[in-house]
């Protein structure tokens, strides 16, 4: 009986395990998709200034708790793809360094907006801390509209770019195949023009043959 009772509880235990685990998972999963998708960090879950090693350590624990393959929440797989996305731009240089200078742009937006300055007990606050969090987002939704404006006009450009270097195309085509044409005609044009002045001539002969001596 004890035996059973053990039994039962070791089974008990072992489904609480797993239930628990299965929040951690959902709630991590719940997480990722609530964060900031533009903020690399905040989708991690980490502060701006880590290392690499961090970063990848991170990565690797996050990505194992969450992965599709071991979770049974349907919005594993696009959180997933978000954490994967994360961890490949922070591991990117250029993309990196262009995410913290956004950060700290918005930390010097906040200073000067309060009249504080970088030594301000303000700064050393909880409440900073989330208006920060805020104006980064604020930051790097301008950079984003910025970036996105930037591209349509270059693409533009290259449309027009594009446009004009096909015209080219087509004058050169259209003026190679004039060439053709001309040259193809070449012979047959010879030949009209001896036939025609050995029309003349034959015709000029007659002529001189008509005239009448004079006297």
């Amino acid at each position: 009986m004890a035996s059973d009772d053990s039994k039962e509880d070791k089974e008990a235990l072992s489904a609480l395990e797993l239930e628990a685990r299965e929040f951690d998972k959902d709630a991590e999963i719940d997480r990722i998709l609530k964060a900031f998708r533009l903020d690399a960090y905040a989708v991690l879950d980490l502060q701006p200034g880590v290392t690499e090693s961090d970063i990848k350590v991170t990565y690797r624990k996050k990505s194992l708790l969450i992965h599709p393959d071991k979770s049974k929440n349907p919005l594993a797989p696009d959180a997933f793809d978000r954490l994967k996305k994360a961890q490949t731009e922070l591991m990117d240089e250029k993309h990196r360094e262009r995410l913290d200078e956004a950060i700290a742009d918005a930390r010097m937006l906040l200073i000067r907006e309060n009249k504080w300055t970088v030594d301000s007990e303000e700064l050393k606050t909880d409440d900073f801390a989330k208006k920060w969090r805020e104006k980064t987002k604020d930051v790097l939704i301008d950079n984003e509209h910025r970036r996105r404006r930037q591209m349509k006009a270059q693409m533009q450009e290259e449309g027009r770019e594009q446009r004009k270097a096909d015209a080219e195309l087509e004058e050169r085509k259209r003026k190679r195949q004039h060439d053709q044409d001309w040259e193809a005609t070449r012979d047959e044009r010879i030949s009209s023009w001896r036939d025609f002045k050995k029309g003349k001539s034959d015709s000029d002969k007659k002529k001189k043959k008509k005239l009448k001596p004079i006297g």
